[in-house]
């Protein structure tokens, strides 16, 4: 076996990342405008913005908004005035958008670390969000992850008035179960995840 060095894993990550996002054009979207669809098909309220898919991605606002824009003229993305704040701007899927989302070419991906066993499946999950935590902060970027593992994540899981209770500490605000494995701008790794990617007496998906 050849020796698991940190070269040979970089490797391998930016080998698989490359053959699973290779095809051309999909469904008539190009791998950027498959990449905004994923993007906002697993951000939380408080990401799903333009700024926040540019910082996830990497990219400038610029380029981001054009291809945001390319979706929104396709009718696959819709645009609406932020909950939290009225100046800004929040984009959801439209049914559209979820529709052929059931046709990403990334399904192959998924469907293979799917196959992982589940142990396997969460030492692997935080394995990579540790290596994306270093780099992230090595280039100034936000890291973004999942409720799971965030340290600003409150609350236990017990029910109040019959549903499961659960914060946010740095938007100070509730969190439904159902949000708790969506992608956050405001991430800060705090806990490793468990097998399953999920925090105890969270109700699944």
């Amino acid at each position: 076996m050849a020796k698991m060095d940190g070269r040979v894993i970089a490797e391998l990550i930016l080998h698989l990342g490359c053959i699973a996002s290779r095809e051309a054009l999909v469904e008539g979207l190009t791998p950027a405008q498959w990449a905004v669809l994923r993007y906002f098909a697993r951000a939380n309220r408080f990401s799903r913005t333009p700024s926040a898919f540019a910082a996830f991605h990497g990219t400038t606002r610029g380029t981001a908004s054009q291809t945001i824009k390319s979706l929104e003229a396709q009718a696959y993305l819709m645009r609406m005035r932020s909950e939290a704040d009225g100046r800004s701007a929040q984009l959801d899927l439209t049914d559209k958008a979820k529709a052929i989302l059931a046709k990403d070419p990334l399904e192959a991906l998924v469907r293979a670390a799917g196959a992982l066993p589940p142990g396997a499946r969460g030492h692997f999950a935080n394995g990579l969000q540790r290596i994306l935590g270093q780099v992230a902060r090595e280039r100034s970027k936000p890291s973004f992850g999942t409720c799971p593992s965030c340290e600003h994540l409150g609350g236990d899981g017990c029910c109040t008035d019959g549903h499961a209770f659960y914060s946010c500490g740095f938007a100070t605000e509730p969190l439904l179960p159902e949000e708790l494995d969506y992608l956050c701008i405001n991430f800060v790794l705090g806990k490793p995840m468990t097998a399953t990617g999920s925090v105890t007496g969270a109700a699944p998906r």
